[in-house]
């Protein structure tokens, strides 16, 4: 259940009022009208508070947005985590498909526009995360391999980009590819001088001296399957944000070579391991990418699905109200 306090001008609230009566998903309807004129210059407007189930939560927005309420005014979602109520509404009971509820698309792009911030912190975990990725490369430890793959923040500016494709908003675009694109160059410099410090003080491990690495064989060396876990992460991903599964979430995080294979690049520069230095690059671009395209292309097919099973009846043109004489 979601409670959403609108800002409504006096000329709009009939109208919306009308919209909200009419929708079996909405309860407790209250309406504060305007007492008098705003002060320093602003005009008054009703406060109007509701509850809406989620089922038919995104109905409901897209009547607000039809009213230019989300232009003109202030609209405030909140997410009811308890209610102590037995509502006889056909709404609280009815499931979208088999139990699941349509994701309240607000919700989500509002989520993923709030981790969509890169403060230096964001830099500095990806900075980490390549370092821990080194070790585990140095040592042959997949332990430390996952470990990186955790700490690494990048998914939050992979699922930006995604969804500014899927909704044509170029700026989130290119802030996110140029927030990328930085972070994984700063991750693989610092990631390069720590390498390159390690060759000089002849510390590498002797395994790792004499070829013997299967673990950045796995990550240097991208092949069909690199490509499959990349497409299935991404559907996963998609998945996990727009039906709140968190647990899978953490799945993407640690199935998708992104942060070792900036690791192995740095690395494999040090030692003068050009081929897999280009295959690790090659890895990178290849995770990346299909994490960004994939991720769009589910979020445009979620959209449709759920539109088509969550269609209701158009709801009739409300007239306006006539001006009082």
């Amino acid at each position: 259940m979601l409670h959403i306090r609108v800002v409504s001008p006096p000329d709009v609230t009939g109208r919306l009022l009308t919209l909200l009566r009419a929708d079996d998903g909405v309860i407790n309807l209250v309406v504060l009208p305007a007492a008098a004129p705003g002060a320093a210059g602003t005009q008054a407007a009703d406060a109007v508070q509701f509850d809406v189930f989620s089922a038919g939560a995104n109905a409901v927005l897209r009547q607000l947005r039809d009213l230019g309420l989300d232009r003109t005014s202030s609209i405030i979602i909140e997410t009811v985590d308890a209610a102590i109520t037995s509502p006889a509404s056909r709404a609280a009971r009815r499931p979208a498909w088999h139990g699941e509820q349509a994701p309240v698309w607000e919700l989500i792009e509002a989520r993923i526009a709030g981790n969509a911030r890169y403060p230096p912190s964001f830099f500095v975990l990806l900075v980490l995360a390549a370092l821990i990725g080194a070790c585990g490369i140095f040592t042959n430890s997949q332990t430390l391999i996952v470990g990186a793959m955790v700490v690494g923040p990048e998914y939050s500016a992979i699922i930006s980009v995604a969804l500014g494709l899927e909704r044509r908003n170029t700026r989130a675009v290119g802030r996110g590819l140029l927030v990328l694109l930085l972070g994984f160059l700063g991750a693989i410099a610092v990631t390069l001088l720590f390498a390159l410090c390690i060759r000089g003080l002849g510390k590498a491990p002797e395994p790792f001296l004499h070829g013997v690495r299967p673990v950045s064989d796995l990550i240097n060396s991208p092949n069909m399957f690199s490509v499959i876990v990349a497409v299935v992460a991404a559907l996963v991903g998609v998945v996990s944000l727009t039906l709140s599964r968190t647990g899978a979430l953490i799945g993407v995080f640690i199935s998708v070579t992104t942060i070792p294979a900036a690791a192995d690049i740095a690395l494999s520069t040090a030692f003068g391991a050009w081929h897999e230095a280009v295959g690790s690059l090659m890895q990178l671009l290849l995770n990346v990418g299909v994490l960004i395209v994939v991720g769009a292309l589910a979020l445009r097919a979620q959209r449709l699905i759920w539109r088509r099973w969550t269609a209701r009846p158009p709801v009739p043109p409300v007239p306006p109200v006539p001006a009082a004489d």
